[in-house]
């Protein structure tokens, strides 16, 4: 039992994180620490139980060792390049949508330099090859953190009555129109709205979006002409138009809000990929108030999310880099000692 603590131990952290506060990337860690905890715990468990003549069990071992890693190491990459072709003929070839592909190659890449330090049998490249993999698990471990609680995130409803309805912008088609993506925030904002109306306490709907270089007119407005066209009452709806990222989105609605009363609550409506590190960016910036998430085009879901975890990384960047900093050390220690 002794072997199962540590689990226990980062699930109540986990648990704890959540009921003080559900928008903090620590519970991420928090639970993928107690996944790989129980994971190790197990094992041997499940070894022992498949000697012992329990075929399942034994199978079960053989696909958590075997299986899980020629996952990783094949399958993931070769979704990520197919991704990332779908991803360039119906995106275009802008950096972002580059993401899944260059993470494809960069896995094969560094199988590549694996293979080719152990075939060579060199130390130095077999140090080089095993340093690179050590700050890559690094990088994934925290990869994987964000994607599973992130799921669990966006399954996460608001507990209690809302004043407000936040939907964060993006930009126009042609200056002027509304996009599928932008679209979908919507109808999930009308979603909420419906939903506590129904409870009689309409809330407000904040359209935030201000104008970009070039647009014909700023977000908010397109967004509540798209709602009012749709029979949304006008009388619910106040446009921010000012804002040019998320963060002003959420600083200049926190404005807006406050001034109608400091005891508001609010529910924020963006898409499924963005909705985590929107509602980091909402803790951050002292919005009172959680993330819901619109669907999203399934194909562009995996460059989305590299995008967003790219960006909380880099929210992050002092520990983060300080941990590679410290794996690149050990490598050039143990370059030294080869």
């Amino acid at each position: 039992m002794i072997a199962f603590a540590p689990a226990a131990l980062f699930l109540v952290l986990f648990g704890f994180g959540v009921l003080r506060d559900r928008r903090r990337f620590s519970n991420a860690v928090y639970l993928g620490l107690a996944v790989i905890c129980l994971m190790f715990a197990l094992l041997p468990v499940l070894g022992s139980a498949g000697d012992s003549g329990h075929p399942v069990l034994g199978l079960l071992v053989v696909a958590v060792l075997l299986g899980v890693p020629f996952l990783g190491a094949l399958v993931l990459p070769v979704f990520l390049l197919a991704n990332g072709v779908k991803m360039i003929r119906k995106e275009g070839r802008r950096p972002a949508n580059l993401l899944s592909f260059l993470a494809g190659l960069g896995i094969f890449g560094l199988m590549g330099l694996l293979i080719t330090a152990a075939a060579t049998q060199s130390r130095g490249l077999a140090v080089v090859a095993g340093t690179i993999l050590l700050i890559v698990g690094y990088v994934s471990f925290l990869f994987f953190c964000f994607v599973g609680y992130a799921f669990l995130y966006g399954r996460m409803q608001p507990r209690r009555d809302i004043d407000f309805v936040v939907v964060l912008g993006s930009g126009l088609i042609g200056g002027t129109k509304v996009p599928p993506l932008l679209a979908s925030r919507l109808e999930r904002a009308r979603k909420v709205h419906e939903a506590q109306a129904a409870r009689g306490n309409p809330p407000v709907l904040i359209t935030s979006g201000g104008q970009g270089p070039d647009e014909r007119l700023p977000e908010s407005h397109a967004m509540a002409d798209y709602l009012t066209g749709r029979g949304f009452p006008a009388e619910h709806i106040t446009r921010e138009d000012k804002s040019r990222t998320t963060e002003e989105n959420l600083e200049y609605s926190k404005a807006i809000m406050s001034a109608a009363g400091p005891d508001y609550s609010c529910v924020i409506v963006t898409n499924n990929f963005h909705a985590f590190r929107a509602a980091l960016m909402a803790r951050k910036t002292g919005v009172n108030g959680q993330v819901v998430g619109s669907p999203t085009a399934a194909y562009f879901w995996p460059s989305a999310t590299i995008r967003e975890f790219v960006a909380v990384f880099l929210q992050h960047k002092l520990v983060n880099f300080t941990v590679c900093g410290l794996l690149a050390l050990c490598g050039l220690f143990a370059w030294w000692l080869a």
